[in-house]
C-alpha cells in the first residue's frame, strides 16, 4: 500500500484484527460533509466501534466516530451518524451474499486520506474469533515480538 506519506492520516481500528478473522479487504470512497473531512484531516476520528451494514442495496458504516470540527459553527455534523459508502454495484452484491450466506461481518479497518486528498476506508469481511482464538493470536505476537528482541540483541 503506498499510504506513507509523511503528513498521511491513517486511523486504525486496533481491535479488529484482535477480534476478528480478516478475510477480504476492500477500499471504499465515504460520503462525507465539509466539518467531517477537516475534523479527519486534523486525526480526529475513530473507527473502535463501528461496522458496516446494508441499508436496501447500500453499504453504510455504522458508529464510527469524527469528532465535530472545532472552527465549525451551525453547520457542523452530528459525530455518530451513519455514513454512506462507495462502492461499484458488483463489489456491493458480492458482499451482500457472502455477508448472507456464510455468517461474516464487514468492518472498517483503515481510514486514511489518499494522494488526490479523498477520504477512504478499508473494509474488511471478517469472521468472528472465539476466545482461544484470541489467546493463541496472542501468543503468537508475543512469541514474535521476542524473537525480535533476540535478533537486536545480537
Amino acid at each position: 500500500m503506498e499510504k506513507k506519506n509523511s503528513n498521511a492520516i491513517n486511523i486504525k481500528n486496533k481491535r479488529a484484527e484482535h477480534e476478528y478473522f480478516l478475510l477480504d479487504q476492500i477500499t471504499a470512497g465515504i460520503v462525507l460533509t465539509g466539518t467531517e473531512i477537516k475534523s479527519i484531516r486534523n486525526g480526529k476520528a475513530s473507527l473502535a466501534e463501528s461496522y458496516c451494514t446494508f441499508k436496501g442495496e447500500e453499504l453504510f458504516v455504522v458508529g464510527m466516530h469524527i469528532a465535530e470540527y472545532d472552527k465549525g459553527t451551525y453547520n457542523n455534523h452530528d459525530p455518530k451518524r451513519d455514513r454512506k459508502l462507495l462502492l461499484t454495484t458488483r463489489e456491493l452484491r458480492k458482499l451482500k451474499t457472502k455477508v448472507q450466506e456464510k455468517g461474516l461481518t464487514i468492518i472498517p479497518v483503515l481510514l486514511f486520506i489518499n494522494d488526490k486528498g479523498l477520504a477512504k476506508v478499508d473494509i474488511a469481511l471478517a469472521r468472528g474469533k472465539h476466545y482461544y482464538d484470541k489467546r493463541e493470536s496472542l501468543k503468537t505476537k508475543d512469541s514474535k515480538r521476542d524473537v525480535e528482541k533476540q535478533l537486536k540483541g545480537y
